[in-house]
Parts: structure tokens; C-alpha cells; sequence
């Protein structure tokens, strides 16, 4: 029975395997001009929004003395730096090599990066933002772009060959689920540290 476990376990995982590097090869290949440019320029604007929007807030609240902005601000911006801090321990707690590393044959790597591949930081923090947002302003024209963008992160994190598509899926559940959870952790700081609830 054992060993019928096991076996199992690695077929999945040689199947899953192929799924992930077969599905990178063909978001890879995608190499017509305009969708190479707008993935490296979304790719490249993650870290410019994900800080810059909390940091952006917290401006605009602090010279309006806007508490509940401020309120917000400090949700929004602890979801993103609590994603990258879950993000960054389990990369190198796992340690799994950049696509273009193990197949180079088949990977093209459009840019290179230094930290290990699983998850995706960038499309960790970027659904870490979209989802804090939305939950703050529930509001369509919030709502869609938040959600396009963040997608498009992801996808462009793969064309650009940097992460397999089950880094960008692990990244998306931990930045939205980050942001869920810190409804609750917010509340509590918020009821210790500014004496509101």
C-alpha cells in the first residue's frame, strides 16, 4: 500500500511537473513586440506601486490629519510588507531554482534575479495590494484595474521566464490571503496603537 503512495506521489509530481514547465515554455514564448513591452514595463512597475500607494496614502493623511485614511494606509501597507516578509522566508526556506536555470533549453530568461524562484514576490505583493485595496474601496472602477493589474503581474513575471506558473499561483493565494488575514491583525493593532477600533 506504501508503495502504491509513493508511486502515486511521483507521477503526480513528474505530471505536475511537466504542466509547470510546459505552460512557462508557451507564456514564454509569447515574444511579439508589444506584449514583451508591456510585460516588462508592468513587470517593472510592481514595487513602485505596491510601496507607493501606502506610502502615498499615508502622506495625504497625515497633511489632511485623515485618520481613517490613515487607518486604511497602514492596512494596505502592512499587507504588502507582511507578503514580502512570508514571501522572501519561504523562498529561501524552499529554495527552488529560476525556470531558466533547470531548463535552460526551454526557458528564456528576458531578465535575471538573484533570489530563489518560489513563490513570486512581485505577484505576491502586487495581489497583496489589489486585494487590501478592494477590501478598502469596494468599488468597481477600484475593483477592476486593481485586479487586471495584479494579474498582469504574474502573467508578465512569466513571459519574462523568471518564475513557473506555480510560483505566480503560490504568490497570488499568499498576497490575497496575507490581505485577508490582515483585516483581523489590523483591527487589533489598530485597537492597541491608535486606541480605535
Amino acid at each position: 500500500m506504501l508503495l502504491v503512495i509513493f508511486i502515486s506521489f511521483v507521477v503526480l509530481d513528474i505530471h505536475s511537473q511537466n504542466w509547470d514547465i510546459n505552460t512557462l515554455h508557451q507564456i514564454n514564448s509569447w515574444n511579439s513586440k508589444f506584449i514583451r513591452n508591456y510585460n516588462k514595463g508592468i513587470s517593472q512597475t510592481e514595487p513602485y506601486i505596491a510601496i507607493g500607494i501606502p506610502i502615498s496614502m499615508v502622506a495625504i493623511a497625515w497633511i489632511n490629519n485623515d485618520q481613517n485614511l490613515m487607518k486604511n494606509a497602514g492596512y494596505i501597507g502592512t499587507s504588502v510588507a507582511g507578503t514580502l516578509v512570508i514571501t522572501y522566508g519561504l523562498k529561501y526556506l524552499i529554495n527552488r531554482e529560476r525556470p531558466y536555470e533547470s531548463y535552460p533549453e526551454k526557458v528564456y530568461p528576458y531578465s535575471k534575479e538573484h533570489s530563489p524562484s518560489f513563490p513570486s514576490s512581485h505577484t505576491a505583493t502586487a495581489f497583496a495590494l489589489a486585494t487590501s485595496i478592494s477590501i478598502k474601496y469596494p468599488k468597481w472602477y477600484i475593483i477592476a484595474p486593481s485586479a487586471l493589474w495584479a494579474c498582469s503581474v504574474g502573467i508578465s513575471r512569466m513571459n519574462e521566464g523568471v518564475h513557473y506558473p506555480s510560483d505566480v499561483m503560490a504568490g497570488a493565494a499568499i498576497g490575497a490571503g496575507c490581505a485577508i488575514a490582515n483585516i483581523y491583525i489590523n483591527r487589533w493593532l489598530n485597537r492597541i496603537l491608535l486606541g480605535v477600533n
